[in-house]
């Protein structure tokens, strides 16, 4: 017979084999999925790729989530995987969360619920709304938070996913407990570890156990809050998941604050940050060192406490661009004052000088001073410059996967119409004159009655053929915008509307993005002034040269009040100003009752 003893002996080394084997094999998997995107040129295969390392990578490496969820976004673009798009947006806004950039992180949850709201994708949507009760959990918004969650809970109850129910349980609690209503926070917690038990869900059992430390560290309980968080450190040690394990030791350090252990909250912060730093989880170093610098205050070492205070600043500021705190002042308020002290206190012999000391000192401490403010106040317009650089830069990718998407949208549509129906309806034809030859009418009404039906599907296939080409005008697609227009305008009949249309510098071919916003912007122009201005004649003039291309739309109709902030409220209107936008160039209006309107529209070239 084995004892305990020897028989954890030969358990544990057999751990240690799987634990080795299993990192070999996800390691495996996750080069497999590497190489595909190197060499694959499927769509389907580089989004399955790309939602895979995403989702691996999510809680383990957030810029390569960043790289891998904007590969696949791309991807699922062209390939109009709709569900794929939003599961990948989700995904790169759980990265942009982690990393602190939380402006971007709440746009791309919302891309993401825009889309899977529409195709009714109930898991992935569940997760999303999870996601967006943390943030406003985070920003304060407890109202908004427990909407979302509730909604993420309908969902999981529907589908009796007990995981997902579990972890709203616990999310939804964080936000009673920051309400201060812990009974029903430890409710919660309670009941999502009844679930993760039933479910032998190691990970989620840690959670809910750390969750509920909390709210015994709240009560005080401190006994058994030390027990719940060292049970749930030692699960996510053995599964060697940093992310939780610096969770772990974070939490383990806010109850060491509250038992007033100084020392051992230091040691949990100090470890805490050890694997917050590896996985750049800019939020959690952050707090981190605020708290150490709080128990160095607390100590009396002020000089570590300003120091941890800076370092928490200076996180905290590229993170959610705030003013200077009050408590880094206070810091360093103390840290000069015990200065100071120490030096009276070794120079009190020379009684005579000590003025001149004291004076000396302080005109140094406040030449320091502010140095360090204009210093830190050129680093912090740099970190402002550097962060709305970057806002810019991700509004305008997603203005352009818009505006792509919908382009691509029509060209599906164009072509479905074209290809589809209309050839359909051509095919209706045929078989009607094949018929024609056989049938024998008993009337001449009846031959007309036939002859209406085939004149009907005739005008029908015109219909599709005409709408299929203003969709997607193959003159764009082939000789590109000059030739567009043109073929545009021609179907339009002179008698409801004459248009004059001169080009110049448009013979040669410019890039296909520009091209299609500016035909869309026209297009819409003429639109305009058929539905509603009740003009006779319109003049388009367009015109390329080295500093971009050139348009003006002129009509004599009855024009608008451009100072009435209504009338841009339209659909109409907005389309164009936000094409313009997305170009980088600028539109102006030019109208006023009874004189016509003129649209200028200037685009840069490179």
């Amino acid at each position: 017979m084995y004892s305990a003893f020897d028989m954890k002996r030969i358990f544990i080394p057999f751990i240690l084999v799987f634990s080795v084997l299993q990192l070999y094999a996800q390691n495996r998997q996750v080069d497999s999925l590497i190489d595909v995107l190197k060499k694959s040129k499927s769509n389907k295969e580089i989004i399955r790729a790309c939602l895979s390392l995403s989702a691996q990578r999510s809680l383990r490496n957030f810029d390569e989530n960043v790289n891998y969820a904007r590969t696949g976004i791309a991807a699922a673009l062209k390939q109009n995987d709709s569900i794929g798009l939003g599961v990948l947006y989700h995904n790169l806004g759980l990265a942009y969360y982690f990393k602190g950039n939380f402006d971007s992180a709440v746009a791309y949850y919302y891309s993401s619920v825009n889309i899977l709201e529409k195709k009714q994708a109930l898991p992935e949507l569940a997760s999303v709304y999870n996601d967006l009760g943390k943030f406003y959990r985070k920003n304060g918004s407890f109202k908004r938070a427990h909407d979302f969650y509730f909604r993420a809970m309908e969902i999981y109850r529907s589908l009796k996913d007990e995981a997902g129910i579990a972890t709203i349980y616990n999310e939804d609690g964080v936000v009673y407990e920051m309400e201060d209503k812990l009974d029903e926070a430890a409710k919660n917690y309670s009941a999502s570890l009844a679930l993760r038990k039933k479910m032998h869900d190691q990970e989620g059992i840690a959670y809910s156990l750390n969750f509920l430390a909390g709210v015994f560290t709240q009560q005080k309980k401190f006994a058994d809050a030390e027990q719940y968080n060292m049970d749930a450190l030692k699960i996510r040690e053995a599964m060697k998941d940093s992310f939780s394990i610096s969770l772990s030791y974070s939490d383990m350090g806010d109850m060491y604050m509250a038992e007033s252990k100084y020392d051992k909250a230091a040691e949990s912060y100090t470890a805490s940050n050890n694997y917050a730093i590896a996985i750049h989880y800019a939020d959690l170093i952050s707090n981190n060192y605020k708290q150490l610098s709080q128990a160095a205050s607390l100590k009396g070492n002020y000089r570590q406490a300003y120091d941890y205070f800076q370092q928490h600043e200076t996180l905290k500021d590229s993170i959610y661009r705030l003013e200077t705190s009050r408590q880094v002042e206070e810091l360093s308020s103390k840290y000069e004052t015990a200065k100071k002290e120490e030096q009276i206190q070794n120079q009190q012999f020379e009684i005579t000088k000590r003025n001149y000391w004291i004076a000396g000192i302080s005109a140094i401490a406040l030449l320091a001073v502010l140095l360090g403010l204009s210093f830190y106040r050129r680093i912090r317009m740099k970190q402002q410059a550097k962060l709305q650089l970057e806002i810019m830069k991700q509004q305008e990718i997603a203005a352009k996967a818009v505006i792509e998407a919908e382009e691509n949208e029509r060209k599906r549509i164009a072509g479905d119409l074209h290809d589809g129906v209309g050839q359909m309806m051509s095919a209706a034809k045929m078989n009607l004159s094949a018929i024609e030859s056989r049938l024998l009418f008993s009337s001449e009404e009846q031959k007309k009655n036939f002859n209406k039906v085939v004149a009907l599907i005739d005008e029908s296939c015109a219909e599709v053929r005409s709408v299929s080409h203003n969709m997607m005008p193959n003159a764009l697609l082939k000789s590109g915008l000059g030739s567009a227009l043109r073929e545009f305008i021609d179907k339009i009949d002179a008698n409801i509307l004459k248009i004059n249309l001169d080009t110049l510098g448009l013979n040669g071919r410019i890039d296909s993005n520009i091209e299609t916003v500016l035909y869309r912007i026209i297009q819409e122009c003429v639109n305009n002034v058929i539905k509603h201005s009740g003009g006779s004649q319109l003049d388009i003039s367009i015109m390329k040269d080295t500093d971009g291309i050139s348009a003006t739309i002129e009509d004599n109709g009855k024009g608008f009040d451009i100072s009435d902030k209504s009338a841009f409220s339209g659909m109409g209107l907005k389309n164009i100003q936000s094409r313009i936008d997305y170009l980088k160039g600028t539109v102006e209006w030019d109208s006023s009752a009874a004189n016509g309107t003129v649209v200028a529209i200037h685009v840069p070239v490179k």
